[in-house]
């Protein structure tokens, strides 16, 4: 039986965050962990669920249908809901929940009464300089997540190629560094300790670590065992070129 009523992992891009929710998804068990509340915009948020709220609809139920359809959305046919969130909205997340639960005092609180007894997940990458090249190279090509076929997953412009951009490496960078950081400064002030997930340990062996997910949420570890990688690497010769360049200029 799951210990948890819901799970989060708290990241930030290029962290190795659509592989395990891939890979939580596909057991079955896990809920259906995607970015619910990915853009800080309401309008985003109803159309990520297709709802058309009344002209005289209050904020509160306005969120409460957004909130009720991200559930059903993020729990699936299991009895556990899945929530992935990027930093880089998490401020206007909250500020929702405030509106929704006014009377909670804390953050952690309105995690609870959103979503019940929750566990966190922390879900970071120890190489930022890895992580910020990542990031700008997937801007620069539009090419996000690919299969280990070489089917794209996620393209989100049309081809292009990769130019090293060092004030973009540097940007990057010091805003994923940023966010780390705004994780842990939270983390500290609800007195959470997380489970802690690295994408070095996520990348070298996915399956210890969703069995390692699975076992803290109360599910069956073994429920891991041959689940097939369904997202590859992207980098490449070019991104060991950037980051062997952008260490030598920065030295």
């Amino acid at each position: 039986m799951a210990r948890y009523q819901s799970y989060v992992i708290c990241t930030s891009p290029r962290s190795g965050s659509t592989l395990l929710c891939s890979l939580l998804a596909a057991t079955g068990l896990a809920g259906n962990p995607c970015s619910h509340f990915h853009d800080p915009s309401i309008s985003e948020w109803l159309g990520y669920y297709d709802l058309k709220p009344t002209e005289h609809a209050g904020e509160r139920d306005v969120l409460d249908a957004i909130f009720d359809a991200a559930r059903a959305y993020g729990t699936g046919n299991t009895d556990i809901f899945g929530l992935r969130l990027q930093r880089h909205s998490f401020g206007f997340f909250v500020r929702q929940m405030d509106i929704l639960y006014p009377d909670l005092t804390n953050d952690l609180a309105r995690f609870q009464a959103a979503f019940g007894k929750t566990l966190f997940i922390q879900l970071s990458r120890a190489n930022k300089l890895d992580q910020a090249i990542s990031y700008v190279k997937a801007s620069q090509t539009g090419l996000w997540h690919m299969a280990p076929d070489g089917t794209e997953i996620e393209r989100l412009s049309e081809p292009q190629e990769p130019f090293y951009d060092a004030e973009a490496i540097a940007r990057q960078l010091a805003d994923l560094t940023a966010m780390d950081q705004q994780w842990e400064h939270w983390f500290a002030n609800q007195s959470l300790d997380p489970l802690r997930v690295t994408y070095d340990e996520l990348s070298a062996d996915p399956t210890s670590v969703l069995a390692r997910i699975l076992d803290a949420l109360g599910l069956d570890q073994e429920t891991a065992e041959g689940m097939a990688t369904p997202v590859a690497k992207l980098a490449d010769a070019t991104s060991r070129n950037w980051a062997e360049r952008f260490l030598a200029e920065n030295d």
